[in-house]
């Protein structure tokens, strides 16, 4: 007899236990093979045998409840794998034991009556409201109380409580079926002995509607009636954002419509969530029953025709009607509500064609046609281009001349007119873009600033006494030009190009290292008189004659 002692928290499939059958074989003589003999324990233990030791393991098919059983009896056969037979008339080569398996109680969770809760409350139920309770127990020996929570987590905005100790569900906001149709959310039961061991159940909470709202007209309806209605035409009418329709009374609908200008059929929507066979009615509303120029046809399918209750209507006198329209459902308490709808007066043919319903229609001059009409505004049309035109043309042609201007390059003059602070003032003005760019090349010395350190003073040859002049003075310009610590910081140099541009070039002979001579200056004679005398001073020596400068 083997007695194993087996926790009720023990999973299925896990082993519980060994037992072992001794032979004294060996090798695969040895080898046994475990079975569990129909009975007691069948349906919940099963055997197989260990390889390696040839011991029988014992493993659970069904999950043990210590409540609903304690113990278990069975027994187990054990047999040769292998037969020789020629021991056969030696007897049988199996042998039997008895397994007694007793089951310990497991401190265990509680345990819902249901595996999930379905609960219904009306819209709007009073804070506090109880709807429903769910039950949960320790089914451990020696119970332990029980207490309930709602996990936070799947109701963020605890729209409902519960009672810890009772386990009661209560409203803690006013719900909404329109805004939530239904709730779902978890309540957790811990036992108070041990509060880790939790278990947790779904709530469904479903909202059922109340009538609180009032039907309305489904959609915006724009209707239109003709001027020249009358008894059994066919009329054209705008519905929906003036999507056209036609509608034509059947004769066997109903005899009281037959006669009468059906203007727009109307249909009525409810907010609430309507139950089955709702229906709604339409009446015209109390205070314009009287004298109504049209009236409400209730057809009892949830729709309702506007019927015109004469024939003739006028734009001068009244180009809208305003026609208040009572709905109401047929729900406990009953909700009804007053929509106007807006009817125009409109211009048709003789058919009942909707030809116009634009108010200016109806101020047009006598005698005055659509094509004249039409004619008048194409030739307004016609000179406010003209006029636009003229005026673009006239700022082109200004802004052109504007720009030719300040191209002209004798307009240079003008930007310039200032006297400003003499030779020596160089921060009045960026006098570096008159440079000559080839003297500034060959010389990056500025020379229209005082150089910030000054070079001692050469040493010059002392001139002989048969010196030519001329060339006493092309060798003092030579040294001063090279010498940049000589004053006046030559701004002369500065002022001595023209540009790029000029005819003449450099007319300056301050920069010059070259000689007269080598200089050729009869192109000025073409100049003008002036400028023939400039060309006589500058040209060759024997072709000057001073007597002759005036």
């Amino acid at each position: 007899i083997f007695h194993l002692k087996v926790p009720e928290s023990s999973l299925v499939g896990s082993a519980i236990g060994r037992i072992r059958a001794v032979d004294p074989d060996s090798g695969r003589n040895a080898e046994i093979e475990y079975t569990i003999v129909p009975g007691d324990g069948g349906n919940l233990f099963d055997i197989g045998t260990d390889e390696n030791t040839q011991e029988g393991v014992i493993k659970l098919k069904k999950p043990l409840d210590f409540e609903t059983k304690k113990a278990y009896t069975f027994k187990v056969e054990a047999s040769n794998v292998h037969l020789d037979h020629r021991f056969h008339s030696a007897g049988p080569f199996k042998d039997t034991a008895t397994v007694k398996i007793n089951v310990f109680d497991v401190d265990e969770p509680p345990v819902f009556s249901k595996p999930f809760y379905t609960m219904e409350v009306y819209e709007d139920t009073p804070v506090g409201t109880v709807i429903g309770a769910v039950t949960a127990q320790d089914l451990d020996v020696g119970s332990s109380a029980v207490r309930y929570f709602i996990d936070w987590k799947s109701d963020l905005d605890s729209y409902f409580t519960i009672n810890g100790m009772e386990g009661t569900i209560a409203t803690n906001e006013l719900l909404d079926r329109e805004s939530t149709a239904q709730y779902n959310f978890s309540v957790i039961a811990s036992k108070t002995s041990n509060p880790l061991l939790t278990s947790k159940v779904n709530v469904i909470i479903n909202i059922l509607d109340v009538n609180e709202f009032p039907p309305e007209i489904a959609v915006p309806y724009e209707s239109y009636v003709c001027e020249n209605a009358r008894p059994g035409q066919v009329y054209q009418f705008f519905f929906n954002l003036r999507s056209i329709l036609s509608y034509r009374e059947k004769p066997a609908q109903n005899k009281e419509v037959k006669s009468q200008q059906v203007i727009q059929i109307v249909g009525a929507a409810d907010k609430d969530l309507s139950p089955a066979g709702q229906r709604f009615s339409f009446r015209l509303s109390p205070e314009v029953s009287s004298k109504p120029n049209f009236t409400v046809h209730d057809f009892r399918n949830n729709t309702a025709g506007i019927i015109a209750r004469r024939s003739g209507y006028s734009r001068r006198q009244q180009e809208l009607y305003f026609l208040p329209v009572v709905i109401e459902d047929s729900s406990y308490p009953i909700q009804s509500s007053t929509n106007t709808i807006t009817i125009q007066v409109c211009r048709c043919d003789s058919d009942g064609t909707l030809l116009s319903c634009n108010a200016e229609a109806i101020f047009l001059p006598v005698g005055l046609s659509t094509g004249a009409l039409i004619a008048i505004l194409l030739c307004i049309v016609i000179l406010l281009v003209i006029v636009v035109l003229y005026v673009a043309l006239r700022r082109q042609k200004k802004k052109d001349t504007l720009m030719t201007s300040k191209e002209d390059v004798r307009d240079n003059v003008i930007h310039y007119d200032d006297e400003g602070g003499g030779e020596e003032d160089t921060q009045a003005f960026d006098i570096g873009a008159l440079r000559n760019p080839k003297a500034i090349e060959d010389n990056k010395i500025r020379r229209d600033i005082k150089p910030d350190t000054l070079c001692l003073p050469r040493s010059r040859p002392p001139a002989e006494d048969n010196t030519n002049i001329r060339d006493f003075i092309n060798q003092r310009l030579r040294e001063n030009d090279g010498d940049p610590s000589a004053p006046p910081y030559d701004s002369l140099a500065t002022y001595a190009y023209e540009g790029n541009g000029s005819v003449a070039e450099s007319l300056s002979s301050i920069d010059s290292l070259g000689t007269e001579a080598d200089q050729d200056y009869d192109y000025l004679s073409d100049w003008g008189p002036r400028f023939k005398v400039l060309a006589e001073m500058f040209g060759e020596e024997e072709s000057y004659n001073p007597d002759k400068v005036t």
